[in-house]
């Protein structure tokens, strides 16, 4: 018994079995072609993004940590290195090129009460790999990931 629909719309060959038509012949290859550079440039660019993230989220927690020990009673320029140096080596980025300034730039004269602000930065370009160029989307190599601490001295 032949399929009713199919033999309305056209489809129905003389043994009974449907045939596609031939105008849709490639379609798929073709769509997938157009489509499938924009999936990957929107999945590249979420693997860079979060990255950045991850990156900005570590080189803040590290800034954290050096202005913590920078408040203590006898902290100096050195304690605020050696823990940001901690940080950052625990996440991998001990060779991206960061660099720590203090305010005021020499800890150990602060006195008690005073604020202290800890900064720490590094360039995007030499922190890691970047899987989106900046010409389809990226983030420029150029652009300076920043985080900062501010802590009242004990």
């Amino acid at each position: 018994m032949r399929n009713p629909i199919a033999f309305i719309q056209g489809r129905a060959r003389a043994n009974g079995r449907l045939q596609r038509p031939m105008r849709r012949r490639g379609v798929s290859v073709l769509e997938m072609t157009l489509v499938l550079p924009i999936l990957l440039m929107l999945s590249f660019g979420i693997v860079d993004y979060g990255y950045f993230f991850y990156l900005k989220s570590t080189i803040q927690g590290a800034a954290q940590a050096g202005a913590r020990a920078a408040v203590v009673p006898g902290a100096t320029n050195t304690s605020v290195s050696s823990a940001i140096s901690t940080m950052m080596t625990a996440s991998s980025l001990q060779n991206s090129g960061y660099t720590v300034t203090t305010s005021p730039a020499d800890i150990t004269t602060a006195a008690s009460g005073a604020t202290l602000t800890v900064t720490v930065s590094c360039n995007w370009g030499t922190a890691g790999y970047h899987s989106l160029p900046s010409v389809l989307g990226g983030i420029s190599s150029s652009k300076n990931v920043t985080g900062a601490a501010t802590m009242r001295k004990e």
